[in-house]
């Protein structure tokens, strides 16, 4: 394996997390969506310019294929993913942390997938904004406003559910 592919293998973790986020929680889409990058990335390697970020170059045929899937299906998905089961018994502890990240899950779902893209990229993928400019086709100037008013939305909609929240009173 050559070191490059070593390096593609290394970022499958980071693929999978944001096919994920483009998909809206679908596992089984997102894995394809993977499948498909690494396919294309693979079979295109020698137009990767070593020395560029190969995350931003994978991330770019990750949503060029996306924008194309949701081209070809005539619209954005309508789905909504079902709750991940969880196998281990839940304590008190356990189960306000999997309210809490439900909670996260369902503001970020409701974001608008330029806002929700735009939103992974930077604060879970560590991309700068001009890397995520390239990786989307985008001003700079975009990046940063639409990732102003997704994190303005999400702290909107996080409060929102705060007040009907019980807490634990020791």
């Amino acid at each position: 394996m050559k070191a490059s592919e070593a390096q593609i293998v290394a970022l499958i973790p980071r693929l999978r997390r944001y096919a994920r986020v483009l998909l809206r929680g679908d596992t089984i889409a997102a894995d394809d969506l993977v499948q498909d990058c690494l396919e294309r990335a693979l079979d295109r390697l020698g137009r990767w310019r070593p020395g560029t970020d190969l995350r931003a170059w994978l991330f770019t045929i990750m949503h060029n294929l996306y924008v194309n899937q949701v081209r070809r299906a005539g619209a954005a998905p309508r789905f909504v993913a079902l709750p991940e089961q969880y196998d281990e018994p839940a304590g008190a502890a356990r189960a306000e942390r999997c309210t809490e990240l439900d909670e996260l899950q369902r503001a970020i779902n409701s974001l608008s997938d330029q806002q929700r893209e735009i939103l992974v990229l930077v604060s879970l993928e560590g991309l700068r904004y001009r890397e995520v400019a390239a990786v989307l086709g985008v001003p700079e100037g975009t990046v940063m406003s639409r990732l102003s008013r997704a994190r303005q939305q999400l702290r909107t909609l996080l409060e929102e559910d705060e007040p009907h929240r019980l807490r634990r009173v020791k």
